[in-house]
């Protein structure tokens, strides 16, 4: 890893030299937009909308449209003059529970390692927070850009979780949440037991990223000339018509899984009901029984 910026945790009267990393790598299979017949680059110019002109990016700044459609324009010297008080420091504000942050607030994630100096108080700020329970919350200026963020520790090293402002969070504001839902006890009870049933100790390495995976065996089979072969997708079960129905089934497929596959050999009848009520084929057994349509007789034609 390259660090990206140097600053220094500023806690009270103590200064910490550190260093910052980018903490996460988003891993996706890139492409570029080429001609289809001879698979040539496609390249865009920068031209100006008023005389037509291709513009060199050392002509080019950044503007603000106002609402009249007029530009406001703004160069690098403008943006200099900005006071950032925090342009080279971590300001710690405030130590809280990590539980009090919404993790809607959080946006990337950086490493901090100590510079120079810097390990002993490093050390020390990182084990007396450990040892805490608490975050801090901080202030830091990255990319010209002030933010608020969260100083955690995690396998020794402290990392910087940036956040967004207040304003910045959007409000739920959908109409379902003004609506009278009526939710049954008995399905409630029947959601709690498969929450129950699902829990389990969270181990990211049990998870792969299947597209990304079959997108790379397609330009691998590509690139030796192969048959490119789509895998079979999973059929998708519809919309559950009894609700009761489903959750029981979700419940008695999640315990077969947890029990592995031997268990669900011995109740083949049971699964095959799963499949059904997943499917919304099947009605509950509660209360209200369904009503049986009566059969069609059959009549035969005259000759």
């Amino acid at each position: 890893m390259r660090s990206i910026w140097k600053g220094a945790i500023s806690f009270g009267l103590v200064t910490i030299p550190v260093k910052l990393y980018s903490a996460t790598e988003q891993k996706d299979v890139t492409f570029h937009q080429v001609h289809r017949e001879d698979g040539g680059r496609i390249k865009y110019k920068r031209v100006c909308s008023v005389d037509g002109e291709e513009v060199p990016y050392s002509d080019i700044a950044k503007g603000y449209e106002l609402a009249t459609g007029e530009m406001v324009v703004l160069t690098d010297e403008d943006f200099a003059d900005l006071p950032l008080t925090t342009s080279r420091r971590i300001d710690v504000l405030q130590f809280t529970p990590a539980d009090q942050i919404d993790p809607i607030y959080f946006a990337k994630s950086y490493y901090l390692e100590p510079d120079g100096q810097g390990a002993k108080p490093y050390v020390l700020l990182r084990d007396a927070l450990e040892r805490s329970g608490q975050v801090a919350v901080v202030k830091v200026a990255l990319r010209q850009r002030e933010s608020l963020a969260a100083l955690r520790v995690r396998d020794g090293v402290f990392v910087l979780e940036t956040m967004l402002w207040p304003d910045e969070i959007r409000e739920a504001d959908f109409g379902f949440l003004e609506e009278d839902v009526d939710v049954r006890p008995q399905e409630l009870k029947m959601a709690e037991s498969l929450i129950d049933t699902m829990v389990a100790d969270f181990d990211p390495a049990e998870y792969k990223d299947a597209y990304r995976e079959a997108l790379q065996e397609v330009i691998e089979a590509k690139v030796a000339g192969k048959e490119v072969v789509a895998p079979e997708a999973p059929a998708e079960a519809g919309p559950a018509v009894d609700l009761m129905a489903a959750l029981r089934a979700s419940v008695e497929a999640a315990k077969r899984e947890r029990q592995g596959p031997a268990a669900a050999a011995k109740s083949p009848g049971r699964a095959a009901k799963a499949k059904a009520a997943a499917s919304g084929k099947a009605t509950s057994d509660g209360a209200d029984e369904e009503e049986k349509a009566p059969k069609k007789r059959k009549t035969r034609r005259s000759a």
